[in-house]
């Protein structure tokens, strides 16, 4: 019994000696690979901070700016992006009358029906009506544009925001930082460069250490300086472009902020208050009382 038991305890640990080198050796052969198959980050560099008239609890938008930047988006995005969540009257917002918004929409031709005969037509749009594609579906624009159709805009800007490592996103919790898309948009648009030695990027894509993707992307660098004719003597520069168009995508995709912040601010003074209601309250109800 016991050279039974001896046995049988022999040939356990053989085996686990002969897993145990298995499980090494495979460790051992996957380690140098694992060495030279570093993760790269991206993007390579963080997005810089820019100076926004939104910013902060007391933010409000530069009706200037967002004026600027739909120019820029009407003479240079929208070859290629679409913001179909945004309709034109809300552009009455930028300060333009129901005229002048009228007269904007009459620019543009959109899809409509079906008709009285079943069929689809194409109509000059309304206020009522959104900003229409360049494309008529996405197939045709990932075939115009190597394969990769451009982003829709109408959130882009809450949307392509770049998470914050630690400490900073518990800073921003009490800077109330909500300008991460801007601030991308801005960095990405002003952040093309030469790719720098050693690294090579893929036929038909541009380098920009901004982007949040890859090192380098398909859309080459969409603005140049005197592109866009401003009419209230901005720079026209591609800074400012990039500002401009960054701001207004920022109101595409959060048009209520300045109401929802002014909404936040009468909500905290009245908090403050109503505690200093209980306070007193409390304060009168056990005057009285002994402690």
């Amino acid at each position: 019994m016991n050279k039974l038991v001896t046995s049988l305890v022999s040939l356990a640990f053989l085996a686990g000696m002969g897993v145990a080198s298995a499980v090494a050796q495979e460790n051992h052969a996957a380690a140098p690979a694992a060495e030279h198959a570093e993760t790269p980050h991206f993007p390579i560099h963080h997005p810089k901070e820019t100076d926004w008239s939104f910013a902060g609890p007391f933010g409000h938008y530069d009706k200037g700016q967002l004026q600027r930047g739909l120019k820029v988006y009407t003479e240079v995005c929208s070859a290629c992006h679409s913001m179909r969540l945004v309709s034109f009257r809300t552009l009455e917002d930028l300060g333009y009358s129901e005229a002048q918004v009228k007269a904007f929409a009459a620019n543009y031709k959109v899809q409509d029906g079906p008709n009285d005969e079943g069929e689809m037509f194409e109509r000059t749009a309304v206020p009522s009506d959104h900003f229409p594609s360049p494309f008529p579906n996405t197939q045709a624009a990932a075939a115009a544009n190597n394969g990769a159709a451009p982003p829709d805009m109408s959130l882009i800007a809450k949307a392509r925001g770049v998470t914050r490592g630690f400490p900073q996103f518990v800073i921003d919790i009490f800077t109330q930082y909500q300008e991460g898309g801007p601030d991308y948009i801005h960095s990405l648009l002003t952040g093309y460069q030469p790719p720098p030695a050693g690294v090579e990027v893929a036929p038909g894509t541009h380098y920009n250490p901004y982007f949040a993707s890859a090192a380098a992307l398909a859309m080459a660098p969409p603005l140049s300086a005197d592109q866009v004719t401003y009419d209230d003597g901005a720079p026209q520069t591609v800074d400012q472009y990039a500002k401009d168009i960054s701001a207004f995508l920022m109101w595409a995709a959060e048009p209520h902020l300045e109401e929802r912040k002014r909404t936040g601010f009468m909500v905290m003074i009245f908090l403050v208050i109503f505690t200093g209601l209980i306070y007193l309250t409390k304060k009168s109800v056990y005057a009285s009382k002994e402690h």
